[in-house]
């Protein structure tokens, strides 16, 4: 039963797949165009597997391992959406096509497809075949898990229609409406309240949709996040969760209420704001709209919802003061769990309700991201390392290079601005390259180094709120499959790293049992989370990783501020 539930959550993460996109250097294969650029068009749907991690050449998940790839027969049902300039087309809504004996997908009698011409996209979601390989039926699924990106923003009106497209995670748009927040109603009110500055979070996004979109800002009837929007298509009903408010700055800490101030300073109606209902507990029920179109069972709970790095910590069993969960992808995370209400002056980590946050039980996320990670070690791969290199060859070319990179650090800031840094965006750089001594070898492992040092310049932060880091948890996948990253991290944290089995979609299937009382607490939940590895700082090397630090952060804070005094290292005395 518990397996049944894990599977469903992983049927969330594959919802809504791009198979096919039509861009502006081609027209549509198989179009029929006439002269305004429109025509009949036939769909073809393949299934190429499960693409290998970002960071690693072979597959990352079970599923990859297993060989999962979609085989299609008649019969088989997809769902349609046909997406230009940023909006659903009209009619492309969820339109169901029926694969034929013939191998052709029909869509409803009545209906022909259309192409709407360059600049469209076409997007299809299939749930049976996970359904059928797995062997579970619907009557099997007993709770449902929702698992989202935080802080994006959905407008639906009376009606439970979307206003207009999502804005997803932080829009550089609501900075300067967050910023003005923030200095109206004072830092000091904001960070005691809130806990953040209003930033470029969710209430700062709708601000801009109030200037800026005035038409439709009158239309809306409710805001969600995304995982209110999921639990809203499923069930019909509308609600969210403390720890969703907490993402989007519309939580109050100190008064245990929604933000009405911010919600004022803003004009807000207080009745934007959806039913708050406990993160673990029935949310509402699969309807039968949404139980006959993906193929689910009629009044099956949701009992769980959490943003992305609040659900990853969760999948790693991180649920008490001075747990630490981490994330190396595209962007990277150290998440740490705090029991007492606290906050960086500088907004430069920033502060969440955790899942289990109560009013009698202060469990809140604290939140280091960095924008530049994998996505730093994945340039490297295409534009410095040798061509048709694998990953894993790069970090076996990294590991000839010494601890340090002999002189060279790699600020990893190129992603756009950082908040640990102020927000200000200060780009990638190379420094103390030397054309005589060094290679590619050496750029590499300077890469992983300087993401790994961006993380150390972060967990300080962290450690100065009072969240010592001397234990990670993480995910066997990404960055944390190269032994370079994981022993620098250890090596100049002094943290004890621990690698397990899992990912976000076990942790939404995890979570969705505590709701429905499957389980009797995460202790029952994860009694089966399989640790895969357990790297420790090496102490011998200590002081190398020390003076590589050093140098880098000299390096970092004289690009922000100019001149300041060089760091005295071991090699110097």
């Amino acid at each position: 039963m518990k397996q049944h539930i894990l599977l469903l959550s992983l049927f969330f993460g594959l919802l809504l797949a791009g198979l096919w996109g039509c861009t502006d250097e081609t027209d549509l294969p198989g179009a029929d165009s006439d002269n305004d650029g429109r025509g009949t068009i036939t769909v073809s749907v393949t299934d190429d597997g499960y693409f290998a991690s970002a960071e690693e050449d072979t597959p990352a998940t079970r599923a990859q391992e297993l060989g999962y790839k979609t085989v299609f027969t008649a019969g088989d049902q997809i769902g349609l959406y046909v997406v230009k300039n940023n909006a659903v087309i009209t009619g492309y809504d969820n339109l169901c096509l029926t694969l034929d004996a013939d191998g052709t997908w029909t869509p409803p009698a009545g209906v022909t497809l259309t192409y709407e011409g360059k600049d469209t996209r076409y997007y299809a979601y299939y749930t049976q075949a996970i359904m059928t390989e797995s062997g579970v039926s619907a009557a099997e699924i007993k709770a449902i898990g929702i698992s989202y990106q935080m802080h994006g923003l959905v407008c639906v009106d009376k009606n439970q229609h979307v206003l207009r497209p999502a804005i997803i995670w932080c829009d550089s748009r609501a900075v300067p409406y967050g910023q003005k927040a923030f200095e109206t109603i004072g830092e000091e009110r904001c960070l005691s309240h809130l806990l953040n500055s209003p930033g470029n979070f969710t209430a700062s996004k709708l601000a801009w949709i109030k200037e800026n979109e005035p038409a439709i800002y009158e239309q809306i009837d409710k805001i969600m996040l995304p995982g209110d929007y999921i639990a809203m298509k499923l069930s019909g009903e509308i609600c969210t969760t403390v720890s969703g408010l907490s993402e989007g700055m519309f939580w109050d800490f100190k008064n245990n209420r929604v933000a009405d101030f911010l919600m004022d300073y803003y004009g807000f109606d207080s009745s934007l704001i959806a039913d708050i209902k406990p993160t673990f507990a029935e949310q509402g029920r699969v309807n039968a709209i949404a139980a006959k179109e993906l193929g689910l069972k009629e009044g099956t709970p949701i009992t769980y919802r959490a943003g992305d790095q609040p659900n990853n910590a969760l999948s790693l069993n991180v649920f008490n003061p001075g747990e630490i969960a981490s994330t190396a992808g595209t962007s990277g995370v150290v998440y740490g769990v705090n029991g007492e209400v606290n906050y960086d002056p500088q907004s430069r980590v920033n502060t969440f309700a955790h899942v289990n946050h109560t009013i009698d039980q202060t469990r809140l996320g604290v939140l280091l991201c960095i924008n530049g990670t994998g996505i730093l070690n994945s340039w490297v791969k295409r534009n410095i390392a040798p061509e048709g290199i694998s990953y894993n060859e790069m970090n076996v070319l990294a590991s000839k290079a010494p601890i340090g990179s002999a002189g060279i650090s790699i600020l990893p800031f190129g992603n756009g601005a950082e908040r640990m840094l102020n927000n200000k965006e200060i780009g990638c750089s190379i420094r103390g390259l030397d054309f005589n001594t060094h290679g590619k070898h050496h750029i590499i492992r300077a890469a992983q180094e300087g993401i790994v040092f961006s993380f150390k310049y972060g967990i300080d932060i962290m450690e100065q709120m009072g969240i010592p880091v001397k234990m990670i948890h993480a995910g066997h996948a990404n960055m944390f499959l190269s032994s370079i990253f994981r022993d620098t991290l250890a090596g100049v944290t002094g943290a004890t790293i621990e690698l397990y089995d899992t990912d976000g979609s076990v942790g939404a299937a995890k979570g969705a049992g505590i709701g429905a009382g499957i389980y009797k607490d995460n202790n029952e939940a994860f009694a089966t989370l399989d640790k895969l590895d357990v790297i420790e700082p090496n102490v011998a090397k200590r002081q190398e990783y020390a003076d590589a630090y050093a140098k880098w952060k000299y390096r970092l804070e004289k690009s922000m501020t100019g001149n300041i005094p060089a760091p005295v290292l071991s090699s110097d005395k």
